[in-house]
């Protein structure tokens, strides 16, 4: 087995493309596995192989959902070209598509194609960030760094770590000196995270992929959502395994006194909005170690805690796209050169994999220690793991086409792919289907 948890099998390349995407998937997956196996006791219960991995990281597009194939982007999200370049949009929400339509002043996908092509690429950035919408200019690598922001992204570890007496570390790819701090003590059998309550403040794919890992460990993970503003129901069903599903306005006084007695009652909180959004409700990190110091708190969001652009919403694809990801894979076709994409959204999966791991790191920490701690994660910073990783061309090839399992839900029969671990020789699957989206009550099981 290789470091990280890591089956060392071959080929060990097997999407296109200039950057280390495959070493970024094994390492974070890897990271989850070896938090694991410390916290169980237990050195080679869990590990990853190259396919699982590659299966997990698109687990989107194996989805299928009583036979249908999931709804991706929305025809307003993508590459446009601008007066002097390209600009990604995203505008896979509706609120997030009527902030774009309304920043540019159009009322179609037409309308924006002729706003964008008269302005340059950051005044249409600034426009349609200063609106709210969501959107990046495509910038080299080297623009990327030459900004405020693109310099704020990569300092720091891949995951900060706060614990409540105000001791600070740090995660990396390799684990690090965190990882070293944090020998696993007993040995437990069954499911590792059994008893463990999770409240579930996260959307879109990072956050949801670590909670739904969590939730095939066995812990008792609530999702919670604004009324207001509803996931999309194919991401939702992608993610939702194991879990349990509620809305609720947190703004409401009786919300909020549920939300105080799930607090309470939980052991870990992960969040995954823009950087201090929820610090209204009193979910500020720092608070909610003050109220219960024995809680583990992870947050995750798109770029961070410092920089001008720490409060902006962002996604997996508008980070590549300022980052300098989108330049990297860029390409000519028959209308000259235009930006590309990672082969999968690896950000999202990679930070997931991360939060998960840093919850299982800090859960062994607080049973040795007895208090708990906070960690942080972006797609920024995981972005700047991505590129810091070497270029290697070893054991490039195909992988075997992946293991469909099939399940019953609320849905239709699920086609899917399981979590990438493998338990006790065994690959890890989920205990049950994505609930009803909102039918859970703002109670623990």
């Amino acid at each position: 087995m290789a470091e990280g948890g890591v089956d060392g099998s071959f080929p060990r390349r097997w999407w296109a493309g200039p950057l280390d995407v495959e070493g970024l998937a094994l390492h974070s997956v890897g990271a989850a596995a070896d938090a694991l196996n410390r916290y169980t006791g237990d050195a080679g219960r869990f590990s990853t192989t190259a396919a699982m991995t590659a299966a997990a990281f698109d687990s989107f597009g194996h989805l299928r959902i009583d036979g249908r194939q999931p709804q991706g982007f929305a025809p307003l999200s993508g590459f446009r070209r601008t007066a002097d370049g390209w600009i990604r949009l995203h505008a896979n929400y509706p609120h997030h598509e009527q902030r774009l339509l309304q920043a540019l002043g159009a009322s179609s996908a037409d309308a924006v194609e002729q706003a964008l092509r008269g302005m340059p690429s950051l005044q249409a950035e600034a426009a349609i960030q200063g609106n709210g919408g969501i959107a990046a200019a495509v910038r080299t690598r080297s623009e990327w760094l030459a900004t405020e922001m693109g310099r704020a992204a990569g300092k720091g570890p891949w995951a900060a770590v706060e614990f409540a007496d105000g001791r600070t570390a740090g995660l990396g790819l390799g684990l690090g000196d965190f990882a070293a701090t944090t020998p696993g003590r007993g040995h437990i059998v069954g499911p590792p995270l059994d008893g463990v309550r999770v409240l579930d403040l996260t959307r879109v794919i990072a956050g949801p992929v670590a909670t739904r890992l969590l939730a095939a460990l066995g812990a008792d993970v609530l999702r919670l959502d604004p009324p207001a503003f509803p996931e999309i129901a194919d991401q939702f069903v992608d993610t939702a395994f194991g879990k349990r599903s509620a809305e609720a306005d947190l703004g409401l006084p009786a919300n909020q006194h549920s939300l105080w007695q799930l607090l309470a009652g939980a052991d870990v909180v992960v969040t995954g909005y823009r950087h201090a959004a929820l610090d209204r409700f009193g979910l500020n990190p720092r608070e909610l170690l003050a109220a219960h110091p024995d809680l583990v708190v992870v947050t995750l969001n798109s770029w961070g805690t410092t920089g001008p652009w720490s409060g902006l919403r962002g996604f997996d694809s508008i980070v590549q796209a300022a980052c300098g990801i989108a330049h990297a894979y860029g390409k000519n076709d028959d209308d000259g050169w235009r930006p590309g994409a990672l082969p999968v959204q690896a950000l999202d999966h990679a930070t997931g994999y991360g939060v998960a791991a840093a919850v299982i790191h800090l859960l062994d920490s607080r049973r040795q220690a007895g208090a708990g701690a906070a960690a942080h994660l972006s797609l920024a910073r995981t972005a700047e793991e991505l590129f810091a990783l070497p270029d290697t061309e070893a054991g490039r090839g195909e992988l075997a086409a992946p293991e469909y399992r099939t399940m019953d839900s609320p849905y239709g029969v699920l086609r899917y792919v399981g979590p990438p671990l493998i338990s006790g020789g065994r690959p890890l699957d989920y205990l049950s289907p994505p609930p009803a989206y909102g039918t859970a009550t703002l109670t623990w099981a």
